[in-house]
């Protein structure tokens, strides 16, 4: 099947089958691999930001603006085309998504305005929405007897792209041109993907529509979940957004308030510091923790954790600081791995790709709306204390639901 049949929605002739027919596991890492690298690139810019609010004369609110721009496009595109994979097939929708995000890459590295890093910004979310629901359902079809290895190998590609784009984006940011250089060198890499990804054997899109009104079935969708999958739903969106909120703070206005704590300029040093938490989230998905009590144990780390990171700054302690960014992402990784897997365990397959969309569209949602309120509270009362009140309410938040979930926890079947 040809990419262009797929995205024609239309079954190719038996003598068009011709293609690479990889193996399951080479299925898996490419699978993996876009995503991971589509996220990586939307994160290169986390500790460029502080030269680049210097270069272009940036404010605070300019920054933490141009990031809420990219996820703003991420969600909208999840709202309107999340599903879209489950018509065109998976691998039509990962190569749209990497042509959106070198598209976006480029945009974002020729910048010389607001209006055009929000635009680059924007393709890039374009880019990762198109492929989180497509690598989702993929890895799960390629793994349909260990669903729950599935939800780990997606959850690591993604904490683990988001990660490592403030690492890779601060060490590319010492050669010449410090910040076009990891955007060349991205998109290489977004090149070479596309080679395997068009010589791929595709398999056939699970849910093919009526030859006469194809495009009907990629009209946006108004998002439903199963009552028995509601309040399992509910919850993982809920922990996706208080934790996503922390996360977006460590990829937007953390790189400025890191670099004050420690004192130091290091582009290298304050991405691995943005990282943490999300490596360790990402790490984390390689340990398994079991029992009822997972989920309100996981909230409870997150939320002492992120009250540590304010005590940081605060105290000026660098090992605190390290050491809560961690923890933190230690307990969100495990929280979140609980009931993403709870959704992805009780949703249909023919379904699944819209509904981990969905579950995005709100986790997503999380690391945009706090953060602009963060962006502007940091221009009105100063970055010190809009930190320490944001961490308040996150902290705050997260032991609530720690709270709320040990209740269900005790209260439910053994």
């Amino acid at each position: 099947m040809t990419v262009f049949s797929e995205l024609r929605m239309r079954p190719a002739p038996a003598a068009a089958s011709a293609g690479w027919d990889a193996s399951t596991t080479t299925r898996l890492v490419m699978a993996g691999t876009v995503i991971f690298t589509l996220l990586v690139g939307a994160n290169l810019a986390t500790p460029l930001y502080p030269l680049l609010q210097a270069e272009l004369g940036l404010s605070t609110l300019g920054i933490t603006a141009a990031f809420s721009s990219y996820v703003l496009s991420l969600v909208a595109t999840l709202m309107l085309a999340g599903h879209w994979s489950d018509h065109i097939g998976r691998r039509a929708a990962l190569i749209l998504a990497v042509l959106a995000g070198l598209a976006g890459g480029w945009v974002f590295s020729e910048a010389q305005t607001l209006a055009a890093l929000c635009a680059g910004r924007a393709l890039q979310g374009a880019a990762v929405a198109l492929a989180t629901g497509a690598s989702a359902a993929a890895l799960r079809e390629l793994l349909p007897s260990r669903p729950e290895w599935a939800s780990r190998f997606t959850l690591l590609a993604s904490s683990g792209g988001v990660a490592a784009g403030p690492v890779i984006g601060g060490l590319l940011s010492l050669l010449p041109g410090a910040t076009t250089a990891p955007y060349y060198v991205h998109s290489l890499v977004l090149g070479g993907l596309l080679v395997p990804l068009f010589l791929l054997r595709a398999r056939p899109a699970i849910n093919i529509p009526a030859p006469s009104r194809p495009l009907k079935a990629l009209a946006p969708r108004r998002p439903s979940v199963s009552r028995e999958a509601r309040g399992a739903f509910w919850l993982a969106a809920g922990v996706g957004f208080l934790s996503f909120a922390v996360f977006g703070f460590c990829l937007s206005l953390a790189p400025g308030y890191f670099a004050q704590v420690l004192q130091t300029g290091s582009r290298p040093l304050i991405g691995v510091l943005a990282g943490l938490a999300l490596g360790s989230s990402a790490l984390s998905q390689l340990v398994t923790f079991r029992g009822r009590y997972t989920v309100p144990a996981g909230l409870a780390v997150l939320g002492v954790s992120v009250l540590l990171l304010g005590a940081a700054g605060t105290w000026h302690s660098p090992a605190l600081l390290v050491a809560a960014a961690v923890a933190a992402g230690v307990g969100q990784g495990t929280a979140f791995r609980t009931v993403f897997n709870d959704v992805a365990a009780k949703v249909e397959a023919s379904r699944h790709a819209q509904i981990v969309s969905t579950v995005y569209v709100i986790t997503y949602l999380g690391s945009a709306v706090p953060v602009l309120g963060l962006g502007w509270a940091a221009g009105t009362f100063g970055l010190p204390a809009a930190v320490a009140g944001f961490v308040a309410l996150c902290g705050g938040a997260a032991l609530i639901l720690s709270a709320v979930t040990l209740r269900l926890a005790l209260v439910g079947p053994g």
